[in-house]
């Protein structure tokens, strides 16, 4: 079992920054792969980033040119994976979920993220 918790949401304004974390439980972290959805009122959970246990990462098109190829970023030794979110915009609000081992494995309860003048 594996339990991830969100941190890092809120109200920022069009253009600003926020870095989500999130903190895993259990000893295997450093093998999953792990990775950042998003899901806006109405519509379907979808994937933002990604990262395998090798480091390589892995964006959705709505994200690139704003997110790095370090924007996901994880840490094995404080079990904790990272999104640094860019240039924000109203369309980027939603409930960021982190997830461990893909879409059949482990969620977190989410981090409501704002973009709002």
């Amino acid at each position: 079992q594996v339990q991830l918790v969100e941190s890092g949401g809120g109200l920022v304004q069009p253009g600003g920054s926020l870095r989500l974390s999130c903190d895993a439980s259990g000893n295997r972290f450093s093998i999953y792969a792990m990775g950042w959805y998003r899901q806006a009122p109405g519509k379907q959970r979808d994937l933002v980033a990604n990262i395998t246990n090798a480091g390589s990462t892995n964006y959705a098109d709505s994200v690139k040119g704003r997110f790095t190829i370090s924007s996901i970023s994880r840490d094995n030794a404080k079990k904790t994976v990272y999104l640094q979110m860019n240039s924000l915009k109203p369309e980027d609000t939603a409930v960021y979920y982190c997830n461990a081992l893909g879409r059949v494995g482990y969620w977190g309860r989410g981090t409501q993220v704002t973009v709002s003048s």
